[in-house]
């Protein structure tokens, strides 16, 4: 195989129905440069390495003590590329995608680090929205142009491996919420530039009873907790009383809008409620 122009890293742990979707999608590429294509298993239990198998993509297993951070370190190290590309094990890239993430990287040679549109897809029995709030899951639009950023999500996500040697490794300690942003302030911190590729957009997947509202709704209770877990080792975690009144404002919408949403949006502010009142 030629020498790749970019490495693809993808963290996985028991979602071998996902990763089968976004394999099929990275291996289904066009006018891409030459390439690497690694599957990093966080100790799964179903059939993730035989579907790696099945699309031809070399699986390795991920260092201790796991998590996205330990794989995109183990990626890292197992790769070759001076261009990395994360993208999560339930997402699907359409054709262009890497091709027009290697591009945006030529570029933007300034910018240590690249991602590019997020956008999120409920397939199934997904609850009603109103169109007033954020997607349920993780999505990024920046608008139609390339763009200096300050964050783009560990979804589709590139960096170089310069910028590695030069800030260090992903924090493993990190678990939800933060992952890659603490890598990203790091990177900024040291005079870092981060890119946004307009063009190198790709889909972020719920599908099934994962779409349900229950689903979403456990989902971003976590990531509440996550995220509160987070603002506190920041420094940047908001009074009681500030949680409390977005509490209230998921139940007004809720309420006012008659949109599920909100209940989505009020499991977040429980879960960062709950945080709050264990530090207490």
């Amino acid at each position: 195989m030629p020498e790749p122009a970019v490495s693809v890293v993808v963290p996985t742990r028991n979602r071998a129905g996902y990763l089968d979707v976004a394999l099929a999608s990275l291996r289904d590429q066009t006018g891409a440069p030459p390439h690497e294509l690694l599957v990093v298993d966080d100790g799964s239990t179903d059939d993730t390495v035989a579907v790696a198998a099945r699309h031809g993509v070399r699986a390795i297993a991920a260092r201790a003590p796991g998590g996205l951070n330990a794989g995109r370190n183990t990626g890292i190290a197992a790769t070759r590329a001076e261009l990395i590309a994360f993208v999560d094990d339930d997402v699907w890239a359409p054709p262009g995608w890497l091709a027009a993430l290697v591009a945006g990287a030529a570029r933007h040679p300034e910018a240590d680090a690249l991602g590019g549109p997020i956008e999120a897809r409920l397939v199934g029995p997904a609850p009603r929205f109103c169109g007033r709030e954020q997607p349920p899951i993780t999505s990024l639009d920046l608008g139609p142009a390339d763009r200096d950023a300050e964050f783009v999500w560990g979804a589709n996500m590139a960096v170089r491996r310069a910028a590695i040697d030069r800030i260090g490794p992903f924090d493993e300690s990190l678990r939800g919420n933060g992952d890659e942003e603490d890598w990203l302030l790091r990177l900024r911190a040291a005079g870092g530039r981060v890119g946004y590729v307009a063009d190198a957009g790709l889909e972020h997947r719920r599908v099934g009873d994962d779409s349900r509202l229950r689903s979403l709704a456990r989902a971003e209770y976590r990531n509440g907790r996550a995220a509160r877990r987070n603002d506190i080792r920041k420094g940047t975690a908001q009074p009681l009383h500030r949680e409390l009144r977005d509490l209230a404002g998921a139940g007004w919408h809720t309420a006012r809008r008659r949109c599920p949403q909100g209940l989505i949006m009020g499991a977040h502010s429980t879960g960062r409620l709950v945080e709050a009142l264990r530090g207490r």
